[in-house]
């Protein structure tokens, strides 16, 4: 068993304050900018280099918006109406996966009005390895930061968090190892031919299931009908998932 004894600050200088949270999601986000400049598939698709800088800028910018604005509206929105300057306080965690997909959707979609020549499911496919990668750096610094901590557990990996009864489940690194086996699959199928969209109907279908039955040894935010948030907001990935497959 071990005991939780991470400082989440990386580096002080004077007041200000690097995190291992930031840091991590911002190498998460240049991983992902890497591969769409570098990889075949990348230039493949995107038709000028300036297109790529363009699609992260909007990509990113959703993500963070609606990560941010998704988990304050359903995970924690009395605690964050009472204290609003909380609310840009990102470095103190508080991301919602979901609203992150959301976001990122949303981002790919505006990006396809203002370059017409691009189309929604083909960006998604060739985002979706470095997303479930980047998602597996954000469930590092989540395990950091200590938050969102599993059950209580007896396993000899069981983890005893600041502030948190008793040791629990690390949940935090089960989600990151089940976005890593995603990003794997999903790399093993980009490798043959493959119909547009099938990468970005598997990524959805594979995160919202696998998330479904991790969200079993977290300890729950927010309870409702017996399922967890996490359960609930997987529950429209994975239709649209199956939509998007059996529409392609």
């Amino acid at each position: 068993m071990y005991i939780h004894d991470i400082n989440p600050v990386f580096l002080s200088l004077g007041p200000l304050e690097l995190r291992y949270y930031g840091l991590v999601y911002f190498l998460g986000f240049l991983l992902s900018w890497i591969y769409l400049k570098k990889s075949k598939l990348g230039k493949k698709i995107f038709k000028k280099e300036e297109h790529t800088d363009d699609f992260v800028f909007y990509l990113i910018l959703g993500v963070l918006i609606f990560a941010r604005l998704f988990y304050i509206l359903f995970y924690n929105p009395q605690y964050y109406f009472t204290n609003p300057i909380e609310m840009i306080k990102f470095w103190h965690g508080g991301m919602s996966v979901h609203g992150g997909v959301f976001g990122g959707i949303l981002g790919a979609y505006i990006f396809t009005r203002k370059y017409k020549e691009y189309k929604l499911l083909e960006l998604g496919d060739i985002v979706s390895i470095p997303l479930a990668i980047s998602l597996a750096f954000g469930r590092i610094a989540n395990f950091i930061n200590g938050e969102l901590p599993g059950r209580i557990a007896s396993v000899s990996w069981a983890v005893k968090f600041p502030n948190t009864e008793g040791f629990r489940h690390p949940s935090q690194l089960y989600e990151s190892l089940k976005n890593l086996i995603i990003a794997f699959a999903l790399a093993l199928r980009s490798k043959k031919t493959y119909r547009t969209g099938e990468l970005s109907a598997l990524f959805l279908i594979m995160y919202s299931v696998l998330r479904f039955g991790i969200e079993l040894l977290r300890e729950p935010e927010i309870v409702l009908l017996h399922l967890t948030m996490g359960q609930i907001l997987s529950i429209p990935l994975f239709i649209l998932g199956i939509w998007i497959y059996k529409k392609i």
